[in-house]
């Protein structure tokens, strides 16, 4: 990791308002060098978003991510992909699939060899890319495929969802509600809390990290009259991790974790379902809380929300969450965190 080596910013979906956002990130950072990035685009795409949202930010086109920071106050830097872009806002087209993959693609590469810092990725739409033949479940997944070497399993990823105030991490992520129970096993929790504490001390610097694990059911179970789960997979996981020096604590009841006394008491929180971490850190941080992807080889940031179809090119997206999710990414690379 090069920590002067500009951020990587991916196209995502290019009829979302990832387009528009990046613009608002550059406008945000542009006399901030440590947040200094670059777009993976189409820079005539770019242009004809821009010029439709009635907007006159200056881009200039780099062959290579060394070039980004000169002049960054003065441009938005722009390395151009191989595969054009045609998407309109809002009108989502598979055809630009493998420009989304591409972006992708050269973003790793860059960040694996220490050209780019970190990986900051536009919102992508999953069933869009589906559509043109992608096989991988999600765009985390997809990350980690690309990490894999000589045929060797993918690293475990763990998505985190990270705030000023909250941090939280779901242990099974985008499965159905009735099919949490059976994807909950101890093994899973024991090898996502190792994840969690070590790249909490490692990329954020804290030296002795605490995780608040919740519960699955209401009330922790109460004492199994509620379900066993928290009996016989996620106290037998805390204990795991407490054994191998990890201060893991729990399970706590999930509606009671998150008040402002209880998240003085953890550094994360891992939760057993999606919607169990999402929301709490979407009520406390909806514009500015960050998706930071953990056990990968290279430090990928996101921001916490998706493509926003309904209102891409309208004019009305805020940027918030992109800027907080560089800034994030600048501080972890810089070890600052």
């Amino acid at each position: 990791m090069n920590a002067a080596a500009p951020i990587a910013i991916t196209l995502g979906d290019p009829a979302g308002i990832g387009p528009e956002i990046t613009l608002g990130a550059w406008q945000a950072l542009r006399h901030d060098p440590a947040s200094c990035f670059f777009l993976l685009g189409d820079p005539e795409h770019l242009t004809r978003r821009m010029r439709a949202l009635g907007q006159d930010v200056p881009i200039r086109q780099i062959t290579h991510p060394h070039e980004a920071l000169p002049g960054f106050a003065d441009a938005l830097p722009v390395m151009a992909l191989e595969n054009a872009v045609r998407a309109e806002p809002g009108s989502p087209d598979p055809a630009d699939a493998p420009a989304v993959i591409e972006s992708i693609e050269r973003a790793v590469a860059f960040a694996r060899s220490g050209e780019a810092s970190c990986v900051a990725t536009n919102p992508i739409a999953k069933h869009v890319l589906y559509e043109a033949g992608f096989r991988h479940p999600g765009h985390t997944e997809f990350l980690a495929a690309l990490c894999a070497e000589d045929g060797a399993n993918p690293p475990l990823s763990v998505m985190m969802l990270w705030s000023e105030g909250l941090a939280v991490v779901p242990v099974t992520v985008h499965v159905p509600l009735a099919a949490v129970p059976a994807q909950l096993t101890r093994e899973q929790i024991v090898a996502t809390g190792r994840i969690v504490a070590h790249d909490l001390r490692t990329r954020f610097r804290i030296d002795a990290p605490r995780l608040a694990f919740a519960g699955l059911n209401p009330h922790a179970g109460e004492n199994g009259t509620m379900g066993r789960e928290e009996i016989d997979v996620i106290a037998p996981a805390i204990a795991q991790l407490q054994g191998e020096g990890i201060d893991a604590r729990g399970p706590y009841p999930g509606d009671t974790m998150f008040h402002a006394r209880a998240r003085a008491g953890f550094d994360a929180a891992l939760c057993m379902y999606h919607d169990q971490a999402l929301i709490p850190i979407k009520t406390i941080a909806f514009d500015d809380a960050v998706n930071v992807t953990l056990g990968l080889p290279f430090l990928r940031v996101s921001p916490d929300h998706g493509t926003a179809f309904d209102i891409a090119g309208k004019g009305v997206a805020r940027p918030d969450s992109l800027i907080a999710a560089l800034r994030l990414g600048a501080r972890l690379a810089a070890g600052k965190a």
